[in-house]
C-alpha cells in the first residue's frame, strides 16, 4: 500500500514514511537510473559537470547575498 502512495506522489518510500529530508521525485530517480546503465568513464564525465554545475550554482547564490 505505501508503495502504492509514494509512487501516486512520485517520492520515494522513505522520504514518504519520514527516514529521509531529501523529496527524490520520479523524474529525478529516472534520471539516475539512466545514469547508471552508462559505462564508468560516462559515468564519471556526468558527475564531474553535476559537480561543477552544482559547484557554480553554491557560489552564486552565496556571493548574491
Amino acid at each position: 500500500m505505501e508503495v502504492k502512495i509514494a509512487l501516486t506522489l512520485e517520492v520515494s518510500l522513505d522520504y514518504l514514511t519520514g527516514n529521509s529530508d531529501v523529496e527524490l521525485y520520479k523524474a529525478s530517480l529516472d534520471r539516475v537510473q539512466e545514469v547508471t546503465k552508462l559505462t564508468e568513464k560516462d559515468k564519471d564525465y556526468i558527475f564531474v559537470t553535476l559537480d561543477a554545475l552544482i559547484r557554480d550554482f553554491k557560489n552564486k547564490h552565496a556571493y548574491a547575498k
